[in-house]
């Protein structure tokens, strides 16, 4: 019983490790095409937390970036990666929630893909451990 609870646990942890890094790619080409491109995203002029597109944009390259590097740690079994992939999984779902006028159905589906690997980090570390 214990042995195929590790192995499922590892499969969670390696599925959260490919979602970031290609969670990461999207953010970063998204924070790419808002720094090169900056009339591509157009938000109505009463928003709160208006910024100007370009420094969004350099927010999301940044965050996919690291983003990217935390999850190759993860694929290569680094165990502080889980916690940062946590934390960075938490900041882009906000950053997203925040970006939602600029491009709300893409915001969304980041948002939801940050859950799903927050839970897969989270709800099977404990296995590993032992």
């Amino acid at each position: 019983m214990g042995e195929s609870r590790r192995v499922v646990a590892g499969g969670f942890t390696i599925f959260a490790a490919i979602m970031m890094i290609v969670l990461g790619a999207f953010e970063a080409f998204q924070g790419l095409a808002a720094v090169l491109k900056q009339d591509y995203y157009v938000v109505t002029a009463d928003y709160v937390y208006k910024f100007n597109v370009a420094t969004w944009g350099w927010i999301h390259l940044i965050l996919g970036i690291v983003v990217i590097l935390a999850g190759m740690a993860l694929v290569g079994g680094a165990l502080w990666a889980r916690m940062v992939g946590v934390v960075l999984a938490a900041l882009v779902a906000l950053a997203n929630f925040l970006w939602l006028p600029y491009y709300p159905i893409w915001s969304v589906i980041i948002i939801a893909t940050c859950v799903v690997v927050i839970w897969a980090l989270i709800a099977h570390g404990r296995e590993l451990a032992e």
